[in-house]
């Protein structure tokens, strides 16, 4: 008997839409890893809502390579080699952050940094001062100082172990201030938005009385870019945070930016170092560390509270501590300065 004849044509247009929508699967799902990853190669800020979304590039990196496996199993080799490319730049970018970096050698003095975002004042003075018993920190960074909180911290004795200070208290979440074991020399205050954040000198004594190691602190607390009117006071009060060079400089507070953001990024092309990231901890997240609700969304943690030292500085460890009614954890950070 003769075969039937068979329209190829007809088979032929039945396969091309199947195909079509597995080449679109397939680019559905690795499409968004790949934008993200160029995005964040970009040393500049795309948008007001990037910067928002920015802050969570390790979730990204982490599930990122969901996008090539999906390519691969519906067998799409573009999608798939291009994934990888996305997978592999997202993970250039955050495994570092777990892997201790080396250490200039620094044979100065020891100094030892701890910060803490207050949120407006609240958290109870005695809780602080404990903290202070327990880390014997050098110098001591406040951001949202409140008056009332300040006069907290004096009832409840910080001047007993941090006598120094350099302390612009401020209703509201403007305030700031640098408590410290060694006199201070009161900076220029950057102030941007309402957000003053403190500046001040020291001289770290050196062993033998023989002098002493100029350094220079700022108590880093930006705008949060939270909303399309804070935006420009954000990236402005980033912006004008001093760069290294001539005296040495630590840079410790709530910065509201990760590693990932434009602003942080140009200070570490600068030379400065992220004292986590040195130690191996830069994955270690402080905010929000409670109340994680923001405007009904849950909110992954990520790391907006950094220690930034000049690169003349050895880092020796890294911790985070959670006191009461904060939402940011306190970091904490042990140097080792340069002999001179």
């Amino acid at each position: 008997m003769p075969r039937p004849l068979v329209d190829n044509r007809a088979v032929s247009s039945v396969k091309r839409p199947r195909r079509l929508w597995v080449s679109v699967l397939a680019w559905v799902a690795t499409a968004p890893f790949v934008a993200w990853a160029l995005f964040r190669l970009l040393p500049w800020n795309v948008h007001f809502r990037w910067v928002q979304l920015l802050a969570f590039t390790p979730y990204v990196a982490v599930i990122s390579p969901v996008g090539p496996a999906i390519a691969l199993l519906l067998r799409r080799r573009a999608a798939l080699v291009t994934g990888l490319v996305a997978t592999g730049v997202l993970a250039a970018i955050v495994l570092p952050r777990a892997i201790p970096e080396g250490n200039p050698s620094a044979s100065g003095p020891g100094l030892r940094v701890l910060s803490s975002n207050l949120r407006i004042g609240v958290v109870p003075a005695a809780a602080l001062v404990d903290l202070v018993r327990r880390t014997r920190p050098d110098i001591l960074t406040l951001q949202e100082l409140t008056p009332s909180a300040a006069r907290g911290l004096d009832t409840a004795g910080m001047e007993r172990l941090l006598p120094y200070k350099v302390a612009f208290s401020r209703d509201g979440l403007g305030g700031s201030g640098i408590y410290s074991r060694f006199p201070l020399q009161a900076d220029s205050m950057i102030d941007f938005g309402g957000f003053q954040q403190t500046a001040a000198t020291l001289a770290v004594p050196l062993p033998g009385g023989t002098g002493g190691i100029q350094v220079n602190v700022v108590s880093v607390h930006p705008c949060a870019p939270a909303y399309v009117s804070t935006y420009q006071c954000w990236s402005a009060g980033l912006d004008a945070l001093p760069l290294p060079g001539g005296r040495v400089r630590i840079l410790a507070g709530d910065f509201n930016a990760t590693l990932d953001h434009a602003p942080i990024r140009r200070l570490l092309a600068a030379d400065y170092r992220d004292a986590a990231d040195a130690t191996g901890s830069g994955l270690l997240t402080t905010w929000p560390s409670i109340d994680r609700d923001f405007e009904g969304l849950r909110v992954p943690p990520v790391t907006l509270d950094h220690v930034l030292v000049d690169p003349r500085v050895a880092v020796r460890s890294f911790s985070a501590y959670q006191l009461p009614l904060t939402d940011h954890r306190a970091v904490f950070a042990e140097l080792i300065l340069p002999a001179s």
